[in-house]
């Protein structure tokens, strides 16, 4: 058996987090041969909760699980940490501008940097999930300057994963048969999914997406928008927003940070923009297509972009922009 990892999850009374928790802790998402000290952080009004749910991994009778801390204090949930899951944020209520939920959350991820930077590993691996979370990370990151920046990424994953299940659904294959879909840019209604470097097994073969589909309307208009909106569609249905699939999508980011990404195949995750080759302005947190060696991404290098792709980079890359000058200006007044 191996030392124990830290590993901390924040809104941890949240319902992402009671889909998540259990993965943690079974040895999914680490292996299962990775010892666990498992740090739940929340508010204080959901201790309550907390409570509960500490019972609950507790009655999970979880053989990795060698601990597990239930705090509202930041000094204890960031302590020798090796890996920081940021679920929590302030959520979006019924009439609040972009513009409030953004001055929120910045207050939020400034304290959390604030707090890494501070009781954390300087190698700890910042993977931020609360909304809006490429922003969020690019604040969290700034907010602990000694920790490297590339340590730092925010989830893409669910995008990354509803764009494989779109195309495994219309084209009846399962989703595994479908890789290097991308998602560029913001995790927003502005992101960008594109398939026109994604391929398909189709009867033993890999395919083009384009060439199996042979329906590039659908790809450019319909998918695209479905992909982007999905988060709304199951708020409208289910009343709640995506607890299940964005945990499973954690688990996946998480796993292939540790683990490193299959051979021939990238997976999408936003990260520090700095030197990229695709003419993404440097110093935004922008989704991109990477590999993953040793627990270091790489963004991939030379996949050709036309025309209708560059338009809709652009314009996700202006929208992290704009996020990160009104975030900022709350940064320092903060």
């Amino acid at each position: 058996m191996s030392e124990p990892i830290r590993v901390l999850v924040t809104g941890a009374a949240g319902q992402i987090a009671y889909s998540l928790l259990y993965s943690i802790g079974n040895g999914s998402v680490f292996g299962k041969d990775q010892p666990i000290i498992l740090v739940l952080l929340d508010i204080t009004p959901m201790m309550g909760v907390l409570d509960g749910v500490l019972m609950e991994l507790q009655d999970c009778a979880l053989p990795l699980l060698k601990d597990v801390i239930a705090t509202d204090k930041e000094d204890v949930a960031f302590k020798d940490l090796d890996v920081a899951i940021l679920v929590g944020s302030m959520p979006r209520r019924d009439g609040m501008e972009r513009k409030d939920l953004l001055k929120a959350n910045v207050k939020i991820f400034k304290c959390q940097g604030a707090a890494l930077e501070k009781y954390a590993k300087k190698s700890v691996k910042v993977i931020v999930v609360g909304n809006p979370a490429n922003t969020n990370c690019l604040t969290a990151a700034k907010s602990a300057p000694s920790i490297p920046k590339e340590n730092f990424s925010c989830l893409t994953r669910l995008d990354h994963n509803r764009a494989k299940a779109q195309i495994a659904l219309k084209l009846g294959v399962t989703s595994d048969d479908v890789k290097n879909v991308i998602i560029w840019g913001n995790h927003s209604s502005t992101q960008y999914p594109d398939v026109s470097h994604a391929k398909v097994k189709l009867q033993g073969k890999e395919v083009g997406v384009y060439d199996a589909l042979k329906d590039d309307s659908w790809l450019k208009g319909e998918f695209i928008t479905t992909v982007q909106q999905r988060g709304a569609a199951v708020i409208k249905a289910r009343k709640l927003s995506s607890a299940m699939s964005a945990a499973k999508a954690i688990c996946d980011h998480v796993r292939d940070i540790w683990f490193g990404t299959p051979e021939g195949e990238f997976v999408s995750m936003g990260i520090i923009s700095d030197g990229n080759s695709y003419g993404v302005p440097d110093d935004l947190l922008y989704s991109f297509p990477v590999t993953i060696k040793n627990k270091t991404w790489k963004i991939v290098e030379g996949l050709t972009i036309n025309d209708f792709s560059r338009e809709k980079m652009d314009l996700t890359a202006k929208e992290l922009a704009e996020e990160k000058e009104t975030a900022f200006e709350f940064l320092s007044s903060a």
